[in-house]
């Protein structure tokens, strides 16, 4: 079948969204103090009675874009994508954004971290089947990396894995694992052999998350929600055609999936939550400080930080839009996104006052807390910022490596938390 050109692959979609779903209004909503909601959250915190009736939509959402050909636009038609360019991605997207259509974000994860790394790891059997899955949203996916003893740390990781003939036992713990709990399979890195340095020695797996010998515990945050969990392997069997990459090759398995992590976290959000940078310009006014000398300043400062994040980004998009892999260079749009999340912070505490620790009712005040609750965790998200820094230092400025960091002996000799 001939390639359509990008403006007949406009109107296609633009008729598939008509008979699915209706267009958003058109006229552009502009900021008013004191109307619509009030929520700046950084993370959508909502029961799981909620997820779930979310989630029955979103997923006959996705069933249904997928089969009109709009699931995978750019993926590899063996595996049920349509092999066209970027552009028409973008098209899509871009139209999509015109219409009203269910929560995408319980895909994130898998469509935007795991399934890059099925794709680039997995063997031709499991591509075939997961990938057209995921796509469709018939499977959900999540990432199955941190420990309780190993998050900054990701290769001092103590899952285990332990080879019986086809098969791997898997035991061990991870934690900060967003939507576990509904996810249909996982990607994990264990530790198949301890007699390696610590980035050696870690393979990749894909987990069946529904075995009954895998454990999600919700973990209850500051801010009241429980967008994360624990996950514990209680001697799960996973067969080796579930393997990703070749064994003790695990750490290149991570990086494909973080740098894409740091990616889509990092240019996927402004200020964060619904915090943008009008609300906080407004929020000065409103409070009569907005002829603060000072504030004016971090005003300024919080504004030119976002632009020069905006087009960073933008570089960054543009060379994986060109068809290069994402790079360390990744690291940088996830520490600009933390950045600017604490000047926020600092800003909006400092302009509040004592409006942000008492609920009073007031519209605009009061609401704060829940984005200034939730900043720590994103500082910690993907990578912590000292981690990040670290990264940027060494792989993209060329710096030496951190001093005391042991990679050459074996794993099994470092004392690393309740080492085995």
């Amino acid at each position: 079948m001939p390639e359509p050109t990008l403006e007949e692959f406009r109107q296609e979609a633009i008729e598939f969204l008509e008979a699915h779903t209706e267009r958003k209004t058109a006229e552009k909503q502009e900021f008013v103090w004191g109307e619509g909601e009030d929520n700046v959250s950084v993370l959508e915190e909502k029961t799981r009675e909620q997820e779930e009736a979310e989630l029955v939509e979103a997923k006959k959402w996705r069933a249904t874009r997928y089969d009109a050909g709009f699931g995978w636009i750019t993926g590899p038609a063996q595996y049920g994508g349509r092999e066209l360019p970027g552009a028409y991605d973008r098209a899509y997207s871009n139209l999509e954004a015109q219409y009203r259509t269910p929560n995408p974000t319980y895909f994130g994860i898998g469509l935007g971290m795991v399934a890059p790394t099925i794709l680039t790891h997995a063997t031709e059997e499991v591509k075939a089947d997961y990938l057209p899955k995921l796509y469709r949203g018939d499977m959900i996916a999540c990432q199955l990396f941190s420990e309780p003893g190993a998050g900054s740390d990701l290769a001092s990781l103590q899952t285990r894995a332990d080879r019986d003939g086809d098969e791997w036992i898997v035991t061990g713990q991870k934690v900060w694992t967003s939507g576990a709990h509904y996810s249909d399979i996982g990607e994990v890195i264990a530790r198949t052999d301890p007699d390696q340095p610590k980035h050696k020695g870690l393979t990749g797996f894909v987990v069946n998350m529904k075995d009954p010998n895998v454990e999600v515990r919700a973990l209850r945050q500051m801010t009241g929600g429980a967008s994360f969990n624990e996950v514990f392997f209680n001697e799960v069997r996973v067969p080796d055609d579930q393997r990703l990459g070749d064994v003790n090759q695990g750490w290149t398995v991570a990086l494909t999936t973080l740098m894409n992590e740091r990616a889509s976290i990092g240019t996927g959000m402004g200020v964060g939550g619904g915090g943008t940078f009008v609300r906080i310009a407004e929020t000065l006014r409103h409070l009569g400080l907005d002829d603060d000398p000072l504030l004016r300043q971090e005003l300024a400062r919080l504004y030119t930080n976002l632009q020069v994040a905006k087009y960073t980004n933008q570089r960054a998009m543009d060379k994986i839009k060109a068809g290069q892999a994402p790079g360390p260079e990744m690291s940088i749009a996830k520490m600009a996104l933390t950045n600017n999340m604490k000047l926020t912070s600092e800003l909006i505490a400092r302009a509040l006052g004592p409006r942000l620790t008492a609920d009073t009712g007031e519209w605009g005040t009061f609401a704060w807390s829940k984005m200034l609750l939730g900043v720590p965790g994103m500082r910690v998200a993907g990578g912590t910022d000292e981690v990040l820094r670290n990264i940027v230092g060494e792989r993209v400025l060329g710096l030496p490596k951190e001093p005391g960091i042991d990679t050459t002996s074996p794993f099994k000799d470092l004392k690393v938390g309740t080492q085995r």
